[in-house]
């Protein structure tokens, strides 16, 4: 099993939900998050005084995927997620040892 994460613009989010959903993944994880990285952030004006915004809004969404659903998962993300601008994010995947659904004590696959 795979962890696939990506960390994406926050407008793109319905795209990937919806290119998700075209491959049959429905079960995935989304948290609001703030980072920063080449971008480098913005000059904005509050109050008068004009600062330097360095942490920017992005979603990060996660889920874990059987071994061979994952490469095609990480295209399609890179794929709905691209703008083609600086900022678009990043997909990584990560080894997966066990899971284990709560409810049912259900192991590996079986908890997917």
């Amino acid at each position: 099993m795979k962890k696939v994460e990506a960390i994406i613009k926050p407008f793109k989010l319905d795209d990937v939900k919806e290119a998700l959903a075209k491959v049959g993944v429905d079960l995935l994880t989304v948290s609001k998050v703030q980072g920063f990285g080449r971008q480098e952030g913005h000059n904005e004006l509050y109050r008068g005084v004009e600062y330097v915004v360095t942490s920017l809004p992005r979603i990060k969404i996660e889920m874990v995927l059987e071994n061979a659903k994952a490469r095609q998962v990480v295209e399609v993300l890179r794929r709905a997620a691209k703008t083609g601008k600086l900022g678009d994010g990043k997909v990584s995947m990560t080894p997966v040892d066990e899971v284990v659904r709560i409810r049912t004590g259900e192991h590996s696959i079986e908890a997917l």
